[in-house]
């Protein structure tokens, strides 16, 4: 990045048009327009599905939002970064981090590591045995919680908080859903989740295993003994693949593939292994086929697809002989088009998988036996985003098995009065199930996305659910619908809020201590894009990346090592203090030290909180404007116009 785009000039080599007259007001320097501080919400934010306070914790991480007396930093961003996602340790690792592609860092040399930084707290929190606080008050509502996957156990989360009792019904022997039998361990270690999880049932969440909602107990029953519902019951079934021939039975989807290796029953392959598609599915199935490896020899009974649907396990002695297996990704689009997380398609390629790109599958050859033993597929072209086959170059790819990772649906039997015909549930904007009072959805039922989408989605259900309980109507959500930095809030844990107004009439209220003053709140509406900071005040600083163990194609069979290794304490603070602050002030004095008239000055040190550093004497004010253009942040604005 060119150091020319990292100054401030208003305009540029070339401009000869002047700007509205209605905001450029200065003259001869001076101006009747004085400065304000405006909160906006950050990119990271507004990228995050879950809507976390990052600039929030990361201001805690490097030391500018100083912990209450008796709470380590680490706590204390815990305490802040979990009022949002409960999953600290997990969101770190696998999160293909959203927040850090919208984030304004990346204007100067490259984003700030939001996810190491998550990560370090989390495991941190891990170590020293950090809980969620049980609820001060229960209010005697009982919710129904079906799915125990990211999104249940968050709705638990965010229920337990308000002190309503909940209970979840999981129909599998275990919880966690998508993040036990969805995501290999290597990428979230088991005791991790474990660990994750049993922090939230502590709160006093009622679990019921092996218990399947729609033939164990019925909806009505639900409806009977609980005051509302939460759907979380994702979509656990792959979506068969569009092509004649795909019913044969070594064509499997990637959801069951995936299940039978986290439950243990899958240890080895046989041939050739065809992945179709290209997302974080087919990625952590190719991924894993390459871990497990094959074996040249096969009984009937051991034919992965057997042990796949069920119908048998693989042996330890047989597993024992395996070899490196021979996986292929087939992906109808260029593979730079790939909705994967980048990370996770380059881990594959060095891990050996082969890539085979613009390639549309067109039928499964099948053979005497109806098992597939080859994928016929047709080259394409794409030109304007349309795929142009070409004609007379069909070729068949010989295999052993086809994973199909194409799509995701729910599971609905017993309860088919909720499918939308998608295998998805219907829900408005609060996630209230349409025509269904008292029933809220959240996660991949709603529509098949990332495990922090599921989480974001529980928040926004369990406020609607808060209003349901209380027969309140359900207001509309903001149009940044995050959790949101509060002044207020800031303010009284410094025990700094503003006092009870008497009531009695006065004259200028500047001074007045009943109110906050020169502050504006725009965060609910407004999201501070990269041209509102003044980036000539940072310097080149690249991120701290979390260290990495290369596997290489020789040594990955067998191997499910984690492959990131967390930064230490003193990186974390390194990489927090990378981030800009963008939309809340943080404290960097050029508008002390850059003001002409010395108007504006530091608060006293008894009065300071994060956005309240500075305050303005508009009797020595001029308008110059000074203070607006040398913000980093973006936080000061002259006046209150837009």
């Amino acid at each position: 990045m060119s150091e020319t785009n990292l100054t401030f000039r208003l305009y540029k080599d070339g401009e000869n048009v002047p700007k509205d007259w209605n905001k450029e007001v200065l003259e001869s320097g001076e101006s009747y327009i004085c400065p304000t501080y405006v909160h906006r919400t950050p990119p990271c934010q507004g990228s995050c599905p879950s809507g976390h306070d990052i600039r929030g914790w990361l201001s805690i991480v490097r030391g500018l939002d100083k912990p209450p007396e008796g709470l380590s930093m680490e706590e204390y961003a815990f305490q802040c970064m979990t009022k949002s996602n409960p999953f600290p340790a997990i969101m770190g690792r696998v999160c293909p981090a959203p927040c850090q592609d919208g984030c304004n860092r990346n204007e100067v040399e490259g984003f700030v590591g939001i996810n190491s930084v998550e990560q370090y707290i989390g495991d941190w929190a891990r170590e020293h045995n950090l809980t969620f606080p049980k609820p001060k008050q229960e209010t005697g509502k009982k919710i129904a919680i079906v799915g125990s996957g990211p999104a249940g156990l968050a709705a638990a989360y965010f229920l337990r908080r308000k002190g309503h009792s909940c209970t979840i019904f999981e129909s599998y022997s275990k919880l966690g859903g998508m993040m036990s039998f969805g995501i290999p361990g290597y990428r979230i270690p088991r005791d991790i989740l474990e660990h994750e999880v049993k922090r939230i049932l502590d709160m006093g969440v009622e679990v019921k295993l092996n218990t399947r909602v729609g033939t164990d107990v019925t909806i009505e029953q639900l409806e009977k003994d609980y005051d509302a519902v939460f759907w979380g019951i994702g979509a656990t079934s792959g979506k068969a693949l569009p092509i004649p021939g795909a019913e044969a039975p070594n064509c499997v989807d990637g959801m069951a593939f995936l299940r039978a290796f986290n439950e243990g029953r899958l240890q080895h392959l046989s041939g050739r292994v065809l992945v179709v598609g290209a997302g974080d599915t087919a990625m952590d199935v190719a991924a894993v086929a390459r871990r497990i490896g094959h074996i040249s020899q096969t009984h009937e009974k051991d034919h992965p697809e057997n042990v796949i649907l069920g119908y048998t396990v693989h042996d330890v002695a047989s597993a024992a002989r395996r070899e490196g297996a021979d996986v292929w990704i087939v992906y109808r689009r260029p593979i730079s088009k790939a909705p994967a997380t980048k990370h996770e398609l380059d881990a594959v390629i060095s891990e050996g998988v082969e890539i085979h790109e613009a390639l549309a599958p067109l039928e499964i050859i099948r053979g005497e036996d109806g098992r597939a033993t080859a994928l016929r597929v047709q080259p394409v072209d794409w030109v304007n985003g349309k795929m142009i086959p070409q004609e007379g170059k069909e070729f068949n790819i010989e295999c052993s098995m086809i994973v199909g990772a194409t799509g995701q649906k729910g599971d609905y039997t017993g309860i088919e009065a909720l499918d939308n015909g998608w295998g998805l549930i219907d829900n408005d904007k609060m996630y209230q199930v349409k025509s269904k009072p008292g029933h809220f959805v959240g996660g991949d039922a709603v529509k098949p996305h990332l495990l922090t989408t599921a989480i974001g989605h529980a928040s926004i259900a369990v406020e609607s659910i808060e209003h349901y309980l209380n027969k309140e109507e359900i207001p509309h959500r903001p149009k940044v619908d995050a959790h949101h930095f509060d002044l207020l809030q800031e303010l009284e844990i410094h025990n700094l809020q503003p006092k009870e107004y008497d009531h009695q009439q006065i004259r200028g209220t500047d001074s007045a201590k009943f109110a906050v003053h020169n502050y504006e709140e725009r965060s609910f509406a407004e999201v501070i894009a990269h041209d509102k900071l003044f980036l000539g005040h940072f310097p080149y600083n690249p991120v701290n990346p979390r260290e990495e163990d290369p596997i290489t194609p020789e040594e990955i069979l067998g191997n499910f090592k984690e492959r990131f290794f967390g930064l230490t304490s003193e990186k974390v603070v390194e990489e927090a203090k990378r981030c800009m602050s963008c939309g809340m002030c943080f404290e960097c004095d050029n508008c002390v030290i850059y003001c002409p008239q010395d108007a504006i000055t530091k608060v006293k040190k008894d009065q300071h909180a994060i956005g309240r550093y500075v305050e303005t004497d508009y009797a020595k004010c001029v308008g110059c404007h000074i203070c607006k253009d040398v913000c980093p942040t973006g936080y000061i604005q002259m006046g209150l116009g837009a």
